[in-house]
């Protein structure tokens, strides 16, 4: 009987020979290419690991008794990580990870404790500052660009989820350009999305490229998901950083309405040829605001700022940045059958305020 090609000449081989898993049988020896790879996510580790930390957070117990009722309140310990980028102590980490604190205490990669102060937060970017004070020089990380990160390229996450500290786990740069809702309710931009495994206590942890370069500071998952995870891009945090250092907060201008993104008929936006077909509908107007003073009225339609579509609330967010604060602009609006444009000279946003749920800031403005 005729035998297939690939049977002849095999019988009297070793099994192993057959299956192609010996030197000299056809076999792809793969073990360089897992050294290589081994090999780069070690290097990684050796510039960055020095530089991550530990952090506990001591605050009021969420849900505590209001203020007034000091036997009911007690200390909610918390932690997290972060990580280093200056030898003399400034660390970064997330906003919600000292949300609140009371006590903020760091733990370095030598296990070294310091007490740290919080320099600066900015919970719509959900980045915080931290410094400790050490007498010598410390470890710290190297920022990397963001901006040319390419999808598919190694990503290793570091951090101390569910208290294991100094883990490490690494996957790929799954999606670039990604939004996520902060904790304030403003949508953070140009956020990474990776497969690099996160759970509760890697916010703030570095995810670094193969290079030991931080990327992205990692920030969420999806609990119901797999392998779906979120981190802010390091150029982010690099302004976010500069923002804090110049003012000790970061300034967004503010022009005082809520509202609602709200679609606009077709027949409407050829009419009056509008630069698209939504709008911010405004709920209500902040007595005293810029809105107010530039004679915006609750029903009015906003399609247009400084020239610049307003697309829904999330780009008039984007729109309100510190560029604008005390320069005249062109705010355009409909208003029942007539577009009307009028000045208006945006201020710096007030102090943040809290708010006891998410949901209800996802149609609100600054």
């Amino acid at each position: 009987m005729l035998r297939p090609k690939w049977l002849a000449n095999d019988g009297d081989a070793p099994v192993s020979a057959q299956a192609g898993l010996v030197p000299g049988a056809g076999a792809i020896d793969d073990a360089p290419l897992l050294d290589a790879y081994s090999g780069a996510v070690i290097g990684a580790l050796e510039r960055v690991a020095p530089a991550v930390t530990f952090i506990e957070v001591a605050g009021p117990a969420r849900g505590a008794r209001a203020a007034g009722a000091s036997r009911y309140r007690r200390s909610e310990p918390r932690s997290g990580s972060g990580f280093l980028f200056t030898p003399d102590g400034y660390l970064l980490t997330n906003s919600h990870v000292v949300d609140g604190a009371e006590e903020i205490s760091v733990r370095l990669n030598d296990d070294t404790r310091f007490n740290a102060d919080l320099v600066g937060d900015d919970p719509d970017s959900d980045l915080a500052v931290l410094r400790i004070g050490s007498p010598g020089v410390l470890p710290y990380a190297e920022f990397g660009d963001s901006s040319r990160l390419m999808v598919g390229q190694v990503a290793i996450a570091i951090g101390n989820p569910l208290g294991y500290a100094k883990t490490v786990t690494t996957g790929v740069v799954s999606a670039l350009g990604r939004t996520l809702r902060a904790k304030s309710g403003r949508l953070m931009h140009d956020v990474i999305q990776t497969d690099a495994a996160l759970n509760p206590g890697n916010s703030g942890g570095p995810l670094v490229d193969s290079k030991g370069r931080v990327i992205g500071v990692n920030t969420a998952m999806i609990p119901q998901a797999q392998a779906i995870c979120f981190a802010t891009g390091i150029n982010t945090a690099k302004w976010v950083i500069s923002q804090i250092f110049a003012h000790g907060r970061v300034r967004r201008a503010y022009i005082g309405v809520s509202g609602a993104t709200v679609p606009i008929a077709t027949r409407v936006v050829r009419h009056f040829s509008l630069p698209g077909n939504t709008a911010v509908h405004v709920a209500e107007v902040v007595p005293g605001s810029p809105a107010a003073l530039a004679g915006l009225q609750t029903g009015d339609r906003m399609v247009a700022l400084d020239d610049v579509r307003i697309n829904g609330i999330d780009g008039l967010q984007r729109k309100l940045d510190a560029t604008l604060i005390g320069r005249e602009c062109e705010l355009q609006f409909l208003r029942r059958s007539s577009v009307i444009k009028t000045a208006i000279r945006p201020i710096e946003m007030p102090a943040p305020r809290t708010a006891a749920g998410g949901s209800k800031f996802k149609e609100s403005l600054p």
